[in-house]
């Protein structure tokens, strides 16, 4: 079965959400930069960040003359800080190699530090018109229900997917740039993965409607819970960073997590290990680029 592209792109003509980088005068570099920062972070979450990264750093040669620590400090509370490192060093590229400008195709952009499957096509696709195929979970939830008939796509696979993806996209530059972003946006507001809102769905056919939206008879996804884990303990650790203007004490680190030292340990290591954090000559702590 296929998906209606006409049906789905004149529903994202009327129902696309406002988000700033599908506004006017946003350049691949800002959508690069929030393509990074929406990996697994809500757009809510995103959306003041990247307009104030937007305004500080509107080209990657003024992200490049930046500090590590700088760029980490803007970063946060988004999570997961070493995409922010990533993000410094592909900018530091793109000044020095790329002319300050993104690339436009997918081979190049994979070349980048950083970009991956993903990354690479939603630049291309979103930022310059090219008819590439763009998969990210939701658009994978929205090809197995519509085009399979399941009510989860099971586990990834970039060569099969892909390959679905490619098969539904319109052949003219403009509308698969746009279909790509109406499928997505399908599965992020309305084939969601825990109460998909079929009555507002505007694809005139689905296999799994069709199907009588069986139920899902493979192992689900196990939710990451976040209280108690090692990411957890990281981000105090770095927030005690962020907030000094100088390398601290082993104490003042000690101090945010006390009930279990040994995983207190095991977070810091690992951030030095990520280059996230530096250790001084004198065994004080900083982020990465302020350790001296």
């Amino acid at each position: 079965m296929a998906v209606d592209s006409s049906a789905l792109i004149n529903w994202y003509d009327v129902q696309a959400r406002d988000l700033p980088w599908r506004r006017d005068g946003v350049t691949a570099w800002h959508i690069l930069m929030s393509e990074i920062m929406l990996q697994q972070t809500p757009v809510v979450r995103v959306a003041p960040i990247w307009e104030e990264w937007v305004q500080r750093w509107p080209v990657p040669s003024r992200m490049a003359a930046s500090s590590q620590a700088d760029v980490l400090r803007a970063w946060g509370k988004l999570g997961y800080p070493r995409r922010a490192l990533r993000l410094h060093e592909c900018a530091a590229v793109l000044a020095a190699e790329h002319g300050d400008v993104v690339p436009n195709d997918v081979d190049t952009l994979l070349g980048l530090p950083g970009i991956g499957a993903y990354t690479a096509r939603a630049v291309a696709c979103f930022a310059y018109g090219q008819r590439v195929p763009v998969v990210d979970t939701n658009v994978r939830r929205v090809v197995a229900r519509a085009v399979h008939g399941r009510a989860e796509p099971g586990n990834p696979s970039t060569t099969r997917d892909l390959a679905d993806v490619s098969a539904l996209l319109p052949r003219t530059r403009a509308r698969a740039a746009t279909f790509s972003a109406a499928i997505m946006e399908l599965g992020a507001t309305v084939c969601t993965a825990r109460s998909p809102e079929c009555a507002d769905c505007p694809l005139p056919s689905c296999a799994w409607v069709d199907a009588g939206r069986p139920a899902h008879t493979g192992e689900r996804r196990k939710v990451q819970k976040f209280a108690g884990t090692d990411r957890q303990v990281r981000g105090k650790l770095m927030a005690v960073l962020r907030e000094s203007s100088a390398p601290v004490e082993r104490v003042r680190l000690d101090q945010v997590w006390p009930g279990d030292p040994g995983q207190r340990d095991r977070a810091l290591h690992s951030l030095l290990i990520d280059g996230l954090v530096e250790q001084t000559d004198d065994g004080l702590f900083a982020l990465a680029g302020e350790g001296g």
